[in-house]
């Protein structure tokens, strides 16, 4: 197959799953909200037309990086229509990863910026904006039907997890099987290996031989405070490339 026909399929199955995606009407609870802050808007955005429903991924669909934030922006994502674009939490993501290579620009600020990722998407746990920021696990359970679909079809090689809610939705979908002690005893089951502690720069392998990692997510609660720095975001990216790079090297 031509590079050609594989760019052209590989943009059709994105497209589709994204279309999917938006159309999803599985949470009700969540879609009321979307619908009523698009209704309603922050006095400082009044002339805006907010995108107001499922939020679709965002970037290369052949990008071997996979970022995982934890719902849409009321007010950013959820307006805009766009993963991380709008707020101040996209602000510090989209310069950390224009420093690191990974997007053309610093900054991301509507669906008509030309912004562009390079070897890198990004996704959520939940692609619905939930009240107070909080989604329900059972509606986290639900968006993980897409993010299996996503990486099932994306070559990742490195998953960065945008604070623990990320983390812990990752592991669950991805966490490797071990044999236990009692394999080759005439026993065929497996056992599902202990989920590793969540921290920013943390990391663990995952099936499939991605590697994740932590980050802590760049809301004004984490940077306001100072608990997550411009540094310490951008030693994330650092060390993402460095894994892209020790895999090149590993299969060349």
């Amino acid at each position: 197959m031509t590079d050609h026909k594989k760019r052209t399929r590989t943009a059709a199955w994105w497209k589709e799953l994204n279309q999917r995606i938006v159309h999803c009407q599985h949470c009700e609870r969540l879609i009321n909200h979307c619908r009523e802050i698009a209704a309603v808007k922050r006095a400082a955005y009044q002339d805006d037309q907010y995108w107001g429903k499922p939020v679709p991924n965002f970037g290369d669909p052949r990008g071997r990086i996979l970022i995982v934030g934890l719902a849409p922006g009321a007010h950013g994502a959820n307006r805009t229509g766009r993963m991380f674009t709008g707020d101040r939490s996209g602000d510090w993501l989209f310069r950390a990863l224009f420093n690191a290579g990974f997007a053309s620009q610093p900054d991301s600020t509507s669906l008509q910026d030309n912004l562009q990722l390079f070897d890198c998407a990004i996704t959520n746990a939940c692609h619905c904006a939930p009240p107070g920021n909080k989604p329900l696990p059972a509606e986290v359970a639900i968006c993980s039907d897409w993010f299996g679909r996503l990486v099932d079809r994306m070559p990742v090689q490195v998953i960065v997890a945008l604070g623990g809610l990320a983390w812990n939705t990752v592991w669950k979908q991805l966490r490797p099987l071990s044999l236990p002690d009692n394999a080759g005893k005439g026993s065929s089951s497996v056992t599902r290996t202990a989920r590793p502690r969540f921290g920013h720069l943390a990391e663990t392998v995952l099936q499939r031989s991605i590697t994740m990692i932590g980050s802590y997510h760049p809301s004004q609660q984490n940077t306001f405070t100072g608990r997550l720095t411009e540094s310490m975001l951008d030693n994330v990216f650092v060390r993402a490339r460095q894994l892209l790079s020790g895999h090149d090297q590993s299969t060349a």
